[in-house]
């Protein structure tokens, strides 16, 4: 992917300089999967991450979080966070456009950069949730040590895999700023857990096809894809499907589970915002066939 030299994002927070503080909870994160729970904790769906976190630790204290001191800008000399605010960066250029072109006004999320856990508006945000939006707060979440796990653990390295994260979580925030994701929200305990399921999957989906539309975008605009790069993100999307995870956590692989869709669906939603550029065909709420 060519990023060297293209504008970095303002809207990012690095906390990776530690400390102590105290969680804030409320709000529903919504991550790319919990994918470090499926492989070392045994696969486990349907429940909201922070949830699952305080299941596997007994229901004990938080973990302990960074404090809420000021935003401070990642270093210069920090290649992988230039890297991900370049991507950042890119996303907001591609959002604005294409909400002004709707009449509409793209609100730019902000990224933040921790280290091991830190307070979000959704509850205490952990490393091993993988990287993860918090609509209560309009930010996106990464412990940049997960690009080691994607690559080592999932198999899925590149830097456009990397950007594919990144894009799908920004997702996640443009559904929040349509209103998508909190109609969604609103069914839950209105529906049952499969169906709840099975609403997530679309939400997810979705994200992957915008996603796929930013790269688009990005593309026609500034011509970032080098050779293999779409390749990589199809790799990415193939290997933290929902039955992709689970065998990989040697479980049965059970469907009525799923909330992020299977390896086939996440790749072809992705590649559906890649080809046509257009929200409109990101429509998984509306399609009869995922």
């Amino acid at each position: 992917m060519k990023w060297e030299g293209n504008r970095e994002s303002d809207n990012v927070e690095d906390r990776r300089g530690g400390g102590g503080g105290s969680p804030i909870f409320g709000g529903r994160s919504i991550g790319i999967g919990t994918i470090v729970i499926a492989l070392v904790g045994g696969w486990v769906l349907g429940i909201n991450p922070l949830t699952i976190l305080g299941l596997l630790s007994g229901g004990g204290p938080p973990a302990q979080v960074q404090s809420q001191g000021p935003a401070q800008r990642p270093p210069a000399d920090d290649t992988m966070a230039r890297f991900v605010s370049t991507v950042l960066a890119d996303t907001e250029d591609v959002w604005q456009a294409v909400f002004r072109q709707g009449g509409g006004t793209y609100q730019e999320p902000r990224l933040v950069l921790f280290r091991g856990a830190t307070a979000t508006a959704c509850g205490t945000g952990q490393a091993a949730m993988g990287p993860f939006y918090c609509p209560a707060d309009q930010k996106v979440y990464i412990d940049l040590g997960f690009y080691e796990t994607l690559k080592n653990r999932l198999g899925a390295p590149g830097d456009f895999a990397q950007a594919y994260v990144i894009a799908h979580e920004v997702g996640h925030h443009v559904q929040n700023q349509l209103g998508i994701s909190g109609k969604v929200d609103q069914m839950r305990g209105r529906v049952s857990k499969a169906e709840y399921n099975a609403l997530s999957v679309r939400l997810e989906l979705q994200a992957d096809c915008f996603a796929g539309v930013w790269a688009h975008h990005a593309q026609n605009a500034r011509q970032i894809l080098e050779q293999g790069d779409v390749e990589e993100a199809m790799n990415a999307a193939a290997k933290i499907g929902d039955d992709a995870l689970q065998r990989s956590s040697g479980g049965a692989v059970v469907p009525e589970s799923f909330t992020h869709g299977t390896s086939a669906q996440r790749q072809r939603w992705f590649h559906n915002g890649l080809q046509n550029g257009s929200v409109k065909a990101c429509d998984t709420f509306a399609a009869r066939s995922l």
